[in-house]
């Protein structure tokens, strides 16, 4: 088990993106969160097996009317989460 941050730019925010990210991790027993970001990217921190981390990464590709411009991933210290959660920004 791992976690990893990923961090999305492009056209990914006021689209459904955070909801088909969270789908496409309920889907795959992913545990994490999804958040905007102030310039206009977004962060995904995702706890699973590195396998299916690997799947979850190439399907976000999939969610439609976004449009990926880069992916930046990066591996964090493990963290456990109960469910995968959508942040909003100021709660």
């Amino acid at each position: 088990m791992k976690t990893i941050q990923v961090r999305i730019s492009g056209k990914v925010q006021k689209i459904g993106f955070r909801s088909c990210i969270r789908r496409i991790a309920g889907k795959l027993s992913i545990r994490g969160e999804v958040m905007n970001l102030p310039d206009g990217s977004v962060q995904v921190l995702a706890s699973g097996d590195q396998i299916i981390l690997e799947k979850f990464i190439s399907m976000i590709y999939g969610c439609p009317r976004a449009v990926i411009r880069d992916m930046e991933i990066t591996e964090r210290e493990y963290c456990t989460f109960e469910v995968f959660s959508i942040i909003r920004p100021g709660i």
